[in-house]
């Protein structure tokens, strides 16, 4: 496999494609089978519609010169990108961890692009794929890259920063997400660890967290720049925090007002601004970029419907977002407060316990009406005055239909399989 030579072609494409959907003018596709199809099958589509090139591994599907024939093209596609990434010698910042990957990629993009030519991840194609895709969506003019790292199991972290090789790292949090594949809380925290361990190796940088004990703890040994709030010892020293329910952060004696919900977003803003900070970003500039981002995507938007106020936050959920979103929704001054929460994924043999542990977080809360929606929150239903269970959201939508919530103040949330943005059709 003569990656140079590809690489070569690659450079006088317009992009990379993996999908007939989505091809471009002049873009090379890169056929990858996938477990119900066989993307080779749709090479002769991709020329057809415009691409120059198509690398395939499947000498059946071979056309003309336009084609490449390779081995494997998944492993192409990873050593095409790698070298690319090489090839442009830019600075490249990482980042994974279990919540808050996307928003706080998207907050430092916003940040260094009021100085530099930035570009990062889209949306979140943060695994084996995606990241090629993004390190090959880098080109010349591009002047820091930032790469979202994602991972359901051990060694996919540290096989990522191999493809990407970052200068710059950063951990948002350890918590409970996807324990079916780390094998629990332990697991987790040595599978994103995984990054300390590249940077560590490589003598890169690591932009710490000290507020969060296991990054302090994690991170003594590295060559770190770190950020806290009012701490001795911080590169950044946050001045205060709060979110009611907007997050409201202090420094330099500078207050930015966000369109971020929760204090669970506050060490999102925080790491965006000491990014921001250590590549020479003006303060004032920090301050318009994040004043000025408005989330989306069902990542806690704040919205009207009808007589109803609504946090949406139903991208996705684990048992540690699940509740720190809880906490802050219960701190808000609002009246006539709803919560309705979906399954959550990917939790294993722990599933059982960590929905049941949810459940058994309000039980004491009794200014609140609780709706639980899914099979594994079903399960551990309880009789309690103000406790609602739905074990499908049909059923809850039928409920919806008869009962109409108003005049209220609601958080929904829940992974991304429940899809309980469709609770909006019935408020």
């Amino acid at each position: 496999m003569d990656i140079p030579y590809i690489h070569s072609l690659f450079l006088k494409c317009n992009s990379v494609s993996i999908d007939t959907r989505k091809i471009e003018a002049n873009s090379m596709f890169v056929a990858i089978k996938g477990e119900k199809f066989d993307a080779n099958t749709f090479a002769k589509e991709a020329l057809e519609k415009g691409a120059a090139y198509v690398l395939v591994d499947n000498e059946d599907y071979c056309i003309d010169q336009r084609t490449i024939l390779v081995e494997n093209s998944l492993i192409a596609l990873q050593e095409l990108a790698k070298f690319h990434r090489m090839y442009l010698k830019l600075p490249i910042i990482a980042l994974t961890g279990s919540n808050g990957k996307t928003t706080t990629k998207e907050l430092i993009n916003v940040v260094l692009s009021k100085k530099y030519n930035t570009k990062a991840t889209v949306g979140n194609l943060n695994n084996h794929i995606g990241v090629p895709l993004t390190l090959l969506s880098f080109n010349e003019k591009t002047e820091i890259g930032i790469v979202e790292m994602g991972a359901n199991h051990k060694k996919e972290i540290a096989f990522l920063c191999d493809l990407a090789q970052p200068d710059y790292g950063y951990i948002t949090n350890f918590g409970k997400a996807h324990l079916e594949g780390f094998g629990g809380v332990e697991g987790v925290i040595e599978a994103k660890s995984e990054m300390y361990d590249y940077l560590s190796k490589n003598n890169k940088l690591a932009f710490v967290n000290l507020e969060d004990p296991i990054q302090a703890r994690k991170s003594v040994n590295l060559n770190s720049y770190s950020f806290g709030l009012d701490k001795v010892g911080t590169n950044v020293n946050i001045n205060s925090i709060a979110a009611n329910p907007f997050v409201e952060i202090s420094f330099s004696n500078l207050l930015v007002q966000t369109h971020l919900i929760g204090l669970y977003n506050a060490n999102n803003v925080n790491a965006a601004i000491t990014i921001g900070k250590y590549f020479g970003v003006e303060d004032l500039a920090i301050k318009e970029a994040l004043e000025n981002y408005i989330p989306e995507n069902n990542r806690s938007q704040l919205m009207t419907k009808g007589t109803n106020q609504i946090i949406l936050d139903a991208y996705n959920a684990n048992p540690s977002s699940m509740a720190v979103a809880i906490a802050n929704f219960l701190q808000l001054d609002n009246s006539n407060k709803i919560l309705i929460l979906g399954d959550m994924f990917e939790l294993g043999t722990e599933s059982s316990n960590e929905h049941k542990a949810i459940v058994d977080l309000l039980l004491n809360e009794k200014a609140i009406d609780c709706y639980f929606i899914g099979k594994e929150f079903y399960a551990n239903r309880m009789d309690k005055q103000g406790f609602y269970f739905h074990d499908t959201f049909e059923s809850f939508s039928e409920y919806l239909q008869k009962n109409k919530i108003e005049n209220s103040y609601l958080l929904i949330k829940g992974s991304r399989g429940m899809a309980l943005e469709r609770t909006l059709d019935f408020l």
